[in-house]
């Protein structure tokens, strides 16, 4: 039987090792910018709100804003959650029913 070189084994496992690495770091900087991105989404909505009072204290509407297609996005938000809350509390043979649709 052939002896085994240890130091080939060892390079070996460090090249399978690499690989298990390389994919996990790309696992985590994909993590991370999802996260970075949600953040970023989180204060343009801020901001969002922060314009949409300023041109209400400016004089402009909610219905004239809406009509120019710019609805606040608060009360956009507020209906989904609606919709959402109202889904699940619907019985389980409804939601069957509607997850057909």
């Amino acid at each position: 039987m052939p002896a085994i070189d240890i130091e080939k084994t060892r390079n070996q496992a460090r090249a399978l090792l690499d690989s298990r690495i390389e994919s996990v770091t790309a696992l985590v900087k994909t993590r991370q910018r999802i996260t970075d991105l949600r953040e970023q989404l989180t204060e343009a909505e801020r901001e969002d709100k922060r314009a949409y009072v300023r041109a209400t204290k400016d004089g402009w509407s909610p219905e004239e804003l809406k009509k120019l297609g710019l609805e606040s996005g608060a009360a956009g938000r507020r209906r989904k959650t609606t919709n959402r809350a109202a889904s699940e509390s619907a019985s389980p043979a409804q939601n069957e029913s509607n997850s057909g649709e």
